[in-house]
């Protein structure tokens, strides 16, 4: 039976330059292979090393991308390796195959979030009244899903944040802060749900998963085992399951060792 392979992307195995946390001296930094561009400028980094374990894992295993991002957003990513049959984006909102969105599976999310939660439009509106012009940079709409903010996290006040959350939960929905980032996603939409369904359909009976955030938490419980590096939300709030391996290194590092896992997992080490 193959071994489905589910992991987060951002600040998991691919690193922004401030997310790459190299401490050690410069001359002994790992050689980096840049992943995604935009706007004609690199945007996204893993090692080099991490190249070859993620093109070694894509012919062992099925290695499905797991992300909150939107499907623009995810296909600027150049991952080596074998082209994933399967990709999650938008936190669950879409299951592509073949680098195309199923249309029935985007149709029964679209039909839980309308039965279980307060409607997008809501959730707008309190953002609108509520945000302050101070610290907010951007307010954007995800795939019609779900809405996240760029804000300066310096000014941002922690007091702001709990209400929000507080707010949300009482309409269906989640925050999740990250970085300078604050998602508000509808509960429904998750990333274990889509990958549970990929397992179906390719019938795996062992998966294995990784991620760094809150929005990452179904993920790794819904996986037979998980890790989580040693940055995020998760590690920031000490997090941890049964199943669920806490690693010691941070940044792009991490990603590298998350294959290595990875590896050894689909191998049965």
């Amino acid at each position: 039976m193959p071994v489905l392979v589910a992991s987060d992307l951002d600040r998991t195995l691919i690193y922004s330059a401030a997310a790459l946390a190299l401490t050690m001296p410069d001359a002994r930094a790992p050689r980096l292979l840049c992943v995604e561009v935009h706007e004609a400028k690199p945007l996204s980094f893993m090692t080099e090393t991490s190249a070859q374990l993620l093109t070694d894992l894509g012919d062992a295993a099925v290695f499905v991308p797991t992300t909150t991002r939107t499907r623009k957003q995810y296909q600027r990513i150049n991952l080596p390796g074998p082209a994933p049959k399967y990709a999650i984006c938008a936190n669950g909102g879409h299951l592509l195959v073949d680098g195309v969105t199923d249309q029935d599976w985007h149709g029964s999310v679209l039909a839980r979030l309308a039965d279980e939660c307060a409607p997008l439009a809501e959730v707008q509106e309190h953002l609108t009244k509520t945000a302050d012009p101070l610290w907010l940079r951007k307010q954007r709409i995800a795939e019609d899903l779900f809405v996240y903010l760029v804000v300066e996290r310096e000014l941002l006040p922690e007091e702001w944040v709990k209400e929000l959350a507080a707010w949300a939960e009482n309409r269906g929905w989640t925050v999740s802060l990250q970085g300078r980032k604050i998602y508000f996603v509808p509960k429904p939409l998750t990333k274990s749900s889509a990958v549970r369904e990929v397992a179906r359909r390719t019938g795996a009976e062992l998966t294995l998963a990784a991620g760094d955030s809150l929005l990452d938490a179904d993920l790794l419980l819904a996986a037979d085992r998980g890790w989580r590096p040693g940055h995020g939300e998760l590690a920031d709030t000490a997090w941890t399951a049964p199943e669920i391996t806490a690693l010691p290194e941070r940044g792009v590092l991490a990603g590298e060792r998350i294959l290595r896992e990875f590896l050894k997992g689909v191998r049965g080490q």
